[in-house]
């Protein structure tokens, strides 16, 4: 699965794959037969991220957004409102994503749904010949992820996993520059990520909203009877339904430096931390610091404080690499470079800057 790639490639790689690994008749018709031969996108998931990522795939001029897929009325309402910013044509609204694979005019499926429904929505999609871009984390649970592999590798379908980081021309720039030993060897590199999140409050049983199709929107998970305190952000900081904040935003700056470290599988991974700011439903660690171990004598460490916006190094949220000859942070899309006393070398600047308590994610790159 790759992750290197801007959306606007991953449009080209899949009309360019799909004709090459051998579509289905239904899939070969509909990526030929359309005058302009766009690829024709479903997203699922617009309440917040997925409708910045309609809006993205329908400024694409080989692309076009064909379905919005939500559960929910008003979220569906945001994608198609998002999507008409950039295209004149009306994407159809779908509730189910089981409906939405069936459909032969769509070639590829972008999802931004819930966590619990990341890898079996991929999977469908896989299983009916569709190109995938899946938001992070690209699974719930390890099991899950093996699934998930073993259906790209199956499908022979393009899947690209939205680690957006990895296309900020400053941040390629950065890692370029550590591969060619700007701070001579690097050995460990830090991470971290800070916000303001406040209480999510004691959740009380409530009947489930008209505009909203619970069943479809706990999908594949366990039932559980609907609370007013998880739909639509809150269910991040449940076991049930998120990965917490590690995979929410840990997931983006643990990537950087395992890039920038050029190191894959760690040898050993330590965890410490909790909930320790409110006392409310939250069920993982809003302070949580991560280590990991990896062979050639390299390392890394993650700093996860959802509620405490503290800065680090100056920043919200970002990774600093650490040399023999001197150290290198990477913030934004931008990056610094320090010798070994910390005395500045070189600052590399760009218009964009990350919000760091923007809670949808990091931008439309």
């Amino acid at each position: 699965m790759g992750e290197g790639r801007t959306r606007r490639e991953f449009v080209k790689s899949a009309a360019v794959t799909g004709v090459g690994l051998g579509m289905t008749p239904a899939l070969a018709g509909a990526a030929t037969s359309a005058p302009s031969d766009r690829v024709r996108v479903a997203v699922m998931g617009t309440n917040s991220r997925g409708a910045a990522l309609a809006r993205v795939f329908a400024r694409q001029a080989d692309a076009e957004v064909g379905v919005i897929c939500d559960v929910e009325e008003g979220a569906l309402a945001k994608g198609v409102q998002a999507t008409l910013e950039a295209q004149e044509t009306t994407p159809k609204g779908v509730a189910d994503i089981r409906r939405v694979v069936e459909d032969p005019a769509i070639d590829a499926v972008v999802i931004a749904a819930p966590d619990h429904w990341h890898a079996p929505a991929a999977i469908l999609a896989l299983q009916a010949g569709k190109h995938v871009y899946l938001e992070k984390p690209a699974f719930h649970n390890p099991r899950e992820g093996e699934l998930l592999v073993a259906a790209a590798r199956t499908s022979g379908r393009v899947v690209q996993v939205g680690t957006q980081r990895r296309s900020l021309p400053r941040t390629i720039e950065a890692m370029q520059r550590l591969r060619e030993g700007v701070i001579g060897r690097a050995y460990f590199a830090k991470g971290w990520y800070a916000n303001r999140r406040g209480s999510i409050g004691r959740g009380k049983p409530a009947p489930v909203p008209s505009n909203l199709d619970y069943d479809l929107w706990q999908g594949p998970a366990p039932r559980r009877p609907f609370q007013d305190n998880v739909v639509h952000y809150n269910w991040h900081w449940f076991w049930h339904w998120g990965t917490a904040e590690t995979c929410n935003n840990g997931t983006h700056m643990i990537d950087l430096m395992r890039w920038g470290l050029g190191v894959d599988s760690p040898t050993r991974v330590t965890s410490s931390g909790g909930r320790y700011h409110y006392e409310d439903d939250w069920e993982m660690p809003d302070t949580q610091v991560l280590g990991f171990d990896f062979e050639g004598g390299k390392s890394l460490c993650w700093e996860g404080r959802s509620c405490s916006g503290g800065l680090v190094e100056g920043e919200g949220t970002g990774v600093v690499f650490y040399g023999d000859g001197g150290s290198l942070k990477v913030a934004g899309n931008g990056y610094v470079i320090y010798d070994r006393d910390s005395v500045v070398v070189e600052e590399v600047t760009e218009d964009f800057r990350e919000q760091p308590l923007d809670t949808s994610g990091p931008g439309e790159t």
